[in-house]
């Protein structure tokens, strides 16, 4: 089986609110948008924006109005890229849960939560590659 991810879907309670954070936080561009849900084509895969009531639906399973245990990562060309990344992203909505702060195993991070609650870690770091379509390759 092919080790790969095809489209990560967060559950949200309101498309315009996440659409602020997403398209002008982030600057990402949605590939398809109707009442419910929204995707972003990511590199590699496509991230979607769902209302929440419309996920439980589709699953078959209530009570997703919490997020998990887990964060997403945006990696940055630069350790000067993450503040101004992070202060736009609260601009756009997002909330602050740490601020960015150099990390014990090398690089620097901080990290913002959307406004449903999803964490992202806005990071760079030394030894990650970053290419030019934004795919990240782990290690030197």
């Amino acid at each position: 089986m092919q080790q790969q991810v095809s489209v990560i879907t967060l559950g949200v309670k309101e498309l315009a609110r996440s659409r602020r954070f997403y398209q002008d936080g982030f600057g990402w561009r949605e590939i398809f948008a109707n009442d419910d849900i929204i995707f972003y084509q990511m590199n590699g895969f496509v991230l979607g924006t769902w209302l929440t009531s419309e996920l439980e639906k589709d699953m078959n399973r209530a009570g997703l109005q919490r997020p998990g245990a887990f964060a997403l990562a945006h990696n940055v060309a630069t350790q000067a890229d993450v503040q101004p990344t992070m202060e736009n992203l609260i601009r756009c909505g997002g909330t602050l849960l740490r601020r960015g702060d150099a990390v014990v195993h090398g690089g620097f991070r901080g990290y913002v939560a959307d406004p449903d609650d999803h964490a992202w870690e806005i990071a760079w770091n030394p030894a990650w590659r970053i290419d030019s379509q934004g795919h990240v390759t782990f290690g030197t």
